[in-house]
């Protein structure tokens, strides 16, 4: 009885230009990649300048503590309730500013909900004052 030997065949990868296609990946990723570097709020904010008083009955003062709650004019208020407060006050001021103010360690996303409010009120004029120490 004869058998047929066969030859095996080795199977290899070429790893010889391995390296090469992985450079070129890694180049055609970084100058294909773009970055987006705007980051925070895009506010524009007015030149310094000296302050000129203005009336108590002109501002609408926010303020928004490490917890969450937000007081408007002493006042507690929910966030969804700023927007319909505020434009009342608008409509029967016009000349109203609306001042927020938060603590150090008030979250982001509290800030962030009271000024959507505020924007979503129309208020053409609003002051973010600096955070209480």
């Amino acid at each position: 009885m004869l058998l047929d030997k066969r030859k095996e065949r080795t199977v290899s990868i070429p790893t010889s230009s391995m390296a090469d296609i992985a450079f070129l990946l890694l180049t055609f990723f970084l100058v294909t990649t773009s970055l987006d570097l705007d980051k925070g709020l895009g506010l524009t904010l007015p030149p310094q300048g000296q302050a000129k008083p203005i009336p108590k009955q002109n501002i609408a003062s926010i303020l928004i503590n490490a917890a969450g709650e937000v007081m408007l004019d002493d006042e507690p208020i929910e966030i969804p309730r700023i927007r319909e407060v505020i434009r009342m006050r608008l409509v029967q001021n016009d000349k109203l500013i609306v001042s927020i103010k938060t603590t150090r360690n008030t979250k982001y996303q509290a800030f962030i909900s009271v000024l959507d409010q505020v924007q979503m009120a129309e208020a053409p004029r609003i002051s973010i004052a600096e955070p209480e120490l």
